[in-house]
């Protein structure tokens, strides 16, 4: 047990990972890591000095000047943001900048909990507990369309089931995609759970993973 003990939660958008990973660093008292928050961020802040998503040396020079004191801004949690965090998330060097640091946040002492979509298979992949937690398209864009009512966006459902499934493909149509579960990773399936149930189902998958974790 010389290693930390990392949960790493992958999954699409508005799959209940995030809220899933909140939810097991409050249950085990350790920190959290939404590293999609730090690709919206890049999104945003891109956006902001005009540079093209596309531009992919200025798009990861945002990438690397990112720090951790900027991740609050409300602006990143809108539904603008969400696309611009997959329109930059393509670009395999904007990847590579942000690794170091959420290596960095794998590594502490004490353990992490790290949602995203590559946590898995990169950016943790000795992780003892991994966890990828889906739900149907059609679900997915329910949440998040009353995510966004409730931050007072005026966006219809399928306005955000159309994001969801461009998302996806975008996401997912590539060979080296970062949207995959890692070969050892527990699929939770949420489709048909309240979130209760699908914390309840994923704690399950963490103490299974602890108790090899504590044993080897």
């Amino acid at each position: 047990m010389s290693e930390p003990f990392v949960i790493a939660v992958d999954g699409p958008a508005a799959s209940g990972k995030g809220t899933i990973a909140h939810r097991l660093g409050e249950a085990y008292d350790m920190p959290v890591l939404d590293s999609g928050l730090l690709y919206r961020a890049v999104g945003v802040l891109a956006a902001r000095k005009g540079i093209d998503f596309d531009a992919v040396a200025e798009v990861t020079a945002v990438a690397r000047a990112l720090t951790a004191d900027v991740l609050g801004d409300p602006a990143f949690r809108t539904r603008e943001a969400g696309e611009a965090a997959s329109r930059v998330a393509i670009h395999t060097p904007v990847r590579l900048a942000l690794r170091e640091m959420q290596q960095a946040f794998a590594r502490r002492p004490g353990g992490a909990v790290i949602d995203g979509r590559d946590i898995g298979t990169v950016i943790a992949p000795e992780a003892p507990a991994k966890l990828y937690v889906t739900a149907a398209p059609e679900v997915r864009a329910g949440r998040r369309w009353k995510q966004l009512k409730v931050q007072g966006e005026a966006v219809t459902f399928e306005e955000i089931l159309d994001d969801i499934r461009k998302r996806d493909a975008r996401d997912g149509g590539r060979a080296d995609s970062p949207m995959r579960p890692a070969d050892d990773a527990v699929l939770l399936d949420t489709s048909e759970m309240t979130i209760e149930q699908a914390t309840d189902a994923a704690r399950r998958i963490v103490e299974a993973a602890r108790a090899r974790w504590e044993r080897s």
